[in-house]
């Protein structure tokens, strides 16, 4: 069976850095992530 291919577009719209910049759940994800040790750029 062959596995459900969301696309790109779609997935950046719906999880993408901008989106979790948005709303005050989505900044409070980044700043988890962030303490956790993960760099969060914003590609060019």
């Amino acid at each position: 069976m062959e596995n459900h291919r969301l696309s790109r577009i779609k997935k950046k719209r719906k999880s993408g850095f901008l989106n979790r910049m948005r709303s005050p759940g989505g900044r409070k994800v980044l700043r988890r992530k962030r303490r956790a040790g993960r760099s969060l750029t914003l590609r060019k």
